[in-house]
């Protein structure tokens, strides 16, 4: 165990792209006239439609961009509200605030770390327009609920899928089931273009909106769109088990100085809009992208595979694991798990694994949760979340004796939640 220790450390992210990927990421570095315009981002919309079920798809340079402009086709703005589930990403609250609406925050439950429907209808007031539900982790929200609440109350149901492609709900793909959904590719997702998102919707009134708002949104620049490309071949090289302990190590110590683009700008986390937000996907994120989808199956299988093996590990330590509703059947982007002491718990599975800690935030990245006008005390399982949590990795490079060294460590560490929502 001790040899094992030194030589091999699973990163949290890397495990979803090939070496294929390189070669062909590498080729378009090589030949940069195709960088940002071709064909490729026409043929990944269609693929992922009809991965998805549905019949039209619009990429953008970030999920959050999608968001901001799916809410503005849905005529979104000044005297509007949106509810949403924390903990979530602080760029989610931000897409909200840019419309001139108003994020309400509504609790999660901490069975799946989904959102408490019977809150939000509590929230719920005239001014309410949108319930955006946030299938967290790859869990799927009860659907037929979050249905029924906003045919009851006449609001639009938008699916946040960024954590969950590949997963469904009564044997429907999530992303397919409400008015319209997002999905992100950022690096930490199940496929990754190191930055990217994309809008999905059956509606083609509302197509058309968002059709016209990704038209007007700028390309990125061939150095932006060279960046991202070299990124992605990098973390695919420097995430390898066998040089991972090495170069996270790197990392750290870099810190936020490192010259790689970053997931978020500084204006964001502290809740302002940055300038060029409105940006479009790249001619080579998409094509590296589209190879990904091409093999989701495999790469699903994988991940239910591994997850299935660390919640029966899990649950002969008497930890609670995830509890997804009947009709639901996950694609766990990482597997969370509810700890006494996050920090112990880091430093008990480093040897192995590099854990996730989402959320360290009820809005992640946030400077401060009043960065996205969130109430402290608002949501207080949200905020136990916020300092119990990890997660665990699910990706292809997750092998079985990985999760038994990583259960292994964790097994003086987890924790029953005192209170389950």
């Amino acid at each position: 165990m001790g040899r094992r220790t030194l030589s091999r450390q699973v990163a949290l992210l890397g495990g979803t792209t090939s070496a294929g990927d390189c070669m062909a990421g590498l080729r378009y570095l090589a030949a940069p006239r195709h960088l940002v315009h071709g064909p490729a981002i026409a043929a990944y919309e269609q693929a992922f439609a009809e991965k998805i079920g549905v019949h039209y798809a619009y990429s953008f340079a970030a999920a959050r961009v999608g968001l901001y402009g799916l809410l503005q086709a849905l005529d979104v703005g000044v005297g509007d509200e949106v509810l949403l589930q924390v903990p979530t990403h602080i760029v989610v609250a931000n897409a909200i605030r840019y419309t001139g609406a108003t994020p309400v925050y509504v609790d999660c439950r901490l069975d799946t770390y989904n959102i408490d429907l019977e809150q939000a209808e509590r929230r719920i007031t005239p001014r309410t327009k949108v319930l955006l539900v946030q299938h967290t982790f790859g869990i799927p929200v009860e659907m037929d609920a979050a249905l029924d609440l906003a045919r009851h109350h006449g609001l639009v149901v938008v699916e946040d899928c960024v954590h969950s492609l590949g997963a469904r709900y009564a044997g429907r793909r999530l992303g397919s089931i409400g008015k319209a959904a997002l999905f992100s590719t950022e690096e930490t997702k199940t496929i990754s273009s190191t930055m990217g998102g994309m809008v999905l919707t059956d509606d083609p009134e509302l197509a058309g909106r968002i059709a016209s708002f990704q038209s007007a949104c700028a390309s990125p620049a061939v150095s932006l769109a060279g960046r991202y490309v070299l990124k992605l071949v990098l973390y695919h090289l420097l995430s390898q088990p066998h040089l991972h302990h090495y170069a996270r190590a790197l990392y750290e110590r870099l810190g936020r100085r490192h010259p790689l683009p970053k997931p978020t700008s500084i204006a964001e986390v502290r809740g302002l809009k940055p300038a060029r937000y409105e940006g479009r996907l790249s001619n080579a994120q998409a094509a590296l992208a589209l190879r990904q989808l091409r093999r989701l199956t495999s790469n699903l299988g994988h991940r239910a595979a591994t997850a299935r093996s660390y919640q029966a590990v899990l649950a002969e330590s008497a930890a609670d694991v995830p509890r997804p509703p009947v009709l639901a059947e996950p694609a766990y982007v990482r597997f969370p798990v509810w700890v006494r002491d996050r920090v112990a718990a880091v430093r008990a599975v480093a040897p192995h694994a590099v854990l996730g800690t989402w959320f360290t935030s009820v809005l992640e990245e946030a400077a401060s949760p009043a960065a996205g006008a969130y109430v402290s005390g608002s949501c207080p399982r949200a905020e136990l979340v916020a300092k119990h949590l990890v997660n665990l990795p699910t990706h292809l490079r997750v092998q079985p004796d990985d999760v038994q060294a990583i259960t292994a460590a964790l097994r003086t560490e987890v924790s029953t939640p005192e209170v389950w929502g």
